[in-house]
């Protein structure tokens, strides 16, 4: 496995963690529709919540946040109709972010940007 994606791999389980230490349940990690994928989907207080992961070790490129543009949105938006296609009932449901940066194997900082986008 390339650097980079073990970078990612070790940041969603972080956030992982992170979200079900805040009362998140787990119901999906990275869950395929074709070639669309959700990191994380979670259900908290009667919420179904898609979580996008964006984890880096270097800020060369930006903060990770950054890279979730507006096609990365929509990409994520039509992920998530397929999932409420297959799974009806959801009546609330939100898009967060996580945001991390790790830096030699430890983690340096956290951002969660829940309601990120529409």
């Amino acid at each position: 496995m390339s650097k980079h994606n073990e970078t990612g791999v070790k940041g969603e389980q972080i956030a992982e963690k992170y979200l079900l230490e805040r009362g998140h349940m787990l119901l999906h990690r990275n869950w395929c529709h074709g070639k669309k994928e959700v990191d994380l989907i979670t259900e908290r207080n009667d919420m179904l919540v898609f979580t996008e992961v964006k984890t880096r070790s270097r800020m060369d490129y930006g903060f990770p946040e950054e890279a979730v543009n507006y096609k990365k949105q929509a990409y994520l938006k039509t992920a998530a109709e397929a999932f409420l296609e297959k799974n009806p009932g959801y009546v609330k449901i939100q898009f967060d972010i996580i945001s991390i940066y790790i830096e030699r194997n430890t983690v340096k900082e956290i951002m969660h940007f829940e309601d990120a986008f529409y």
